[in-house]
């Protein structure tokens, strides 16, 4: 251990002292405008948001520490010469990369050489280790998403609030959405001013600067109601200040992040930190009324199930998607209770919803207090979602929704997904998930997803159609113990640019927060009108006006449970094989218009595991039907795979006529034997990474695509 490291107390006491300095305020208005805002030309694109995850940029969590700090003593806005300025600049940045490796424990502590030999032993379940995780960790949130979902977590308590308040909660909400759009404004004609200003006066701290009357006029909103709202976001002098001694201690200023300077003037530094405020902030009023707060704890909870309800109906369907679902015994005694339950073909996700927030004592690393939050915001809920779970497979149980209709859905399930949401922000969740909890899992009912609603709401965006959002659940919960992230975005980015695939022979993967550019991206452009991309480059793009890509589309237009496999095999393929399965494809289809015979292909994608064959004809469905069925049986037989799907392809619209899907144990066949030792070249396929090569066709050769033009004039181009 370095001797001469200082404590971390000792340098968070030197910062504060830094964060009272006269005019410190303008190097704090400069950590924000550099690290909170995107400059971009004509459109928007990933790299403009890719630079606010340089390592220049400070985080979060970080500016709002100086900010907590610097309200601590009397606020001086005395703008200072930009040698004093740059000091603070340099003297912050230094003091807080020190406090980072203060926090970063020492590795000879960590890996235990006693318990080294312990298979069960896990370092990053260490409070100390996770620590720094839950404080530097990326955003599980959009600010746009605290401020749209604010909407309806707080519809219900909308009369509370203007009676108490003098506010409802969509003037509230129109009220910080002026502020914002007003300091984007500054800060658009605050950029070409210091063409015509001296530097010595260069500050942003005006940008951050604000009155009522200003918010009012930008959002039309009586000036009364502006201040109502404004006030209610400053905090009541001097409150909590002095107990935040610490890095990991509740600051005010993130419950109350507006700072009053004088009778007209506010300030307010990062945007952000007041969408979320609205958000959670509140809850805490609500509690201080006893005679409201048990009403305020079912609205709470009503909008986490609800809104997790309509984000899924989304996706799956009003007739797909039920809220609270009660399980019922012979004698009708309630066994279980599912908050939101998704049946689809012969699939189904069981989510349970919780309101939890990580404590203080768990912020600051306490072994515990992180695994008893844990187990109150997600363990809880996927125990139950795991019992209902097992209940569903149980013909011996009835469902019944909240008006006491008994359910009529499919119960022979063949992937079931136990879904744990909570409420709001909770740092680092897919770590601690990854670590903490504790999980059973069977060839039915897979590993669970914890996510938070902001995750959600993403999620049901991005993958609009059941097949695209079933494949990425699968996906994800397959690699549970495969992936290192601080949180969900970042990895449902990958996916969407990579096809979220990890080979065997590597057991982990680490994935940075800057990887979730592209899709913070398309989440901008959606919800914030911004001039971009909607969708980000990948998946759900590449192979859109394909063969391929078309026929994903009908796919996803029929709910049937072999379809579905079907479609959830095909989006498993590596982009080598779909490029192999376009032009195969493409290709047998112009044979077939040439001939009008029956033209095919074989796919084989792991040996002994499942394989794809595809016809290509005009014939009725009466004989291509069993034709395809013995041909897909005798090649899966030949592969000794358990599944193996087979489609029959129109040669001139190139759509999907019929698919089938063969499942079963392989089992030795005399008949199919006697088959494949009659059969030339009965194992020719199209292998992962490997093309089929026929005999080779001469330049001057006439086109075997029966066009009678020469091969060098044809299909060769």
């Amino acid at each position: 251990m370095d001797k001469n490291k200082r404590t971390e107390s000792a340098i968070f006491s030197e910062l504060s002292t830094l964060c009272s300095c006269p005019g410190y305020l303008h190097a704090i208005a400069f950590f924000c405008f550099r690290g909170n805002t995107i400059s971009y030309d004509d459109v928007i694109t990933t790299e403009d948001v890719l630079e606010q995850f340089g390592m220049d940029r400070l985080v979060r969590t970080e500016i709002s520490t100086l900010i907590g700090l610097a309200c601590k003593g009397d606020l001086n806005t005395e703008i200072q010469s930009p040698e004093i300025i740059q000091a603070y600049i340099d003297k912050t940045e230094a003091l807080l990369e020190e406090i980072h490796q203060s926090m970063i424990p020492d590795m000879r502590e960590i890996f235990e050489c006693e318990q080294m030999s312990n298979p069960d032993f896990n370092p990053f379940k260490k409070g100390a280790v996770l620590r720094e995780a839950i404080f530097y960790g990326g955003e599980s949130a959009h600010h746009f998403q605290y401020r749209d979902l604010s909407s309806l977590k707080y519809i219900k308590d909308s009369e509370w609030l203007t009676y108490n308040k003098g506010f409802s909660s969509e003037e509230a909400i129109s009220t910080i959405k002026a502020i914002q759009e007003l300091q984007n404004r500054k800060i658009n004609e605050f950029i070409p001013s210091l063409n015509i200003t001296n530097p010595n006066n260069w500050t942003a701290l005006n940008v951050y600067k604000f009155t009522a009357e200003e918010v009012s006029e930008e959002s039309s909103i009586d000036l009364c109601v502006v201040t109502s709202v404004i006030e209610s976001f400053v905090s009541p002098t001097p409150i909590g200040m002095n107990d935040f001694s610490s890095l990991d201690d509740f600051n005010p200023k993130n419950a109350y992040p507006i700072i009053k300077l004088n009778d007209s003037d506010y300030l307010l530094f990062q945007n952000y930190s007041l969408a979320e405020a609205l958000y959670e902030t509140p809850f805490f009023w609500f509690n201080e009324d006893k005679a409201y707060r048990s009403t305020a704890m079912k609205n709470r909870g009503d909008f986490t199930e609800s809104f997790s309800a309509q984000r899924l109906i989304r996706v799956f369907g009003d007739k797909n998607v039920f809220l609270n679902i009660v399980i019922l015994d012979s004698k009708r005694n309630t066994v279980g209770e599912i908050d939101v339950l998704v049946v689809y073909a012969n699939r189904a996700i069981i989510l349970q919803a919780k309101s939890k927030k990580l404590t203080i004592a768990s912020r600051k690393g306490n072994d515990l207090s992180l695994k008893a939050d844990f187990k109150k915001a997600a363990q809880e809920a996927y125990d139950q979602a795991y019992s209902c779970a097992n209940l569903i497979l149980n013909p011996n149980y009835k469902l019944f929704d909240d008006k006491g209709n008994e359910l009529n859905i499919e119960r022979n399930l063949s992937e079931i997904y136990p879904f744990c949401v909570v409420s709001d922000h909770y740092p680092a969740l897919a770590l601690q998930a990854r670590n903490f909890l504790n999980f059973s899992k069977t060839n039915v009912i897979k590993p669970p997803f914890v996510m938070d609603v902001f995750f959600l709401d993403v999620a049901t965006e991005i993958l609009e159609t059941p097949l695209y959002f079933l494949s990425y659940i699968n996906r994800r919960t397959d690699y549970n113990d495969k992936i290192l992230s601080t949180h969900e975005l970042t990895i449902l980015s990958y996916h969407l640019k990579q096809n979220l695939w990890i080979d065997d022979k590597y057991t982990m993967i680490q994935l940075g927060d800057d990887i979730g550019a592209d899709l913070d991206l398309a989440m901008l452009v959606r919800r914030c009108g911004v001039p971009g991309e909607k969708t980000p480059e990948g998946i759900l793009t590449k192979f859109k006006d394909t063969t391929f890509g078309r026929l994903i589309k009908q796919i996803e237009e029929q709910e049937e449970a072999g379809v579905i496999d079907l479609g959830l095999m095909l989006l498993h393929l590596s982009e080598d094989t779909v490029n192999q399965l376009n032009n195969r494809i493409d290709h047998i289809a112009k044979l077939a218009l040439s001939d009008h015979k029956n033209h095919d292909l074989t796919i084989g994608l792991k040996i002994g595991s499942v394989g794809l064959t595809v016809h290509c004809n005009s014939d009725p469905i009466s004989i291509a039907e069993p034709n395809l069925k013995r041909h897909a049986g005798i090649r899966k037989y030949s592969q000794k795979a358990k599944e193996w799907f087979a489609i029959c392809i129109d040669p001139e619209t190139k759509r999907l006529k019929f698919s089938q899907k063969l499942s079963c144990e392989w089992e030795q066949s005399d008949e199919f034997d006697k088959i494949l030792a009659n059969t030339p070249n009965p194992q020719r396929k199209i292998n992962i990474g490997t093309v089929v090569k026929g005999r080779k066709i001469g330049r001057n050769e006439k086109c075997p695509c029966g066009s009678g033009v020469k091969y060098k004039n044809c299909c060769l181009k």
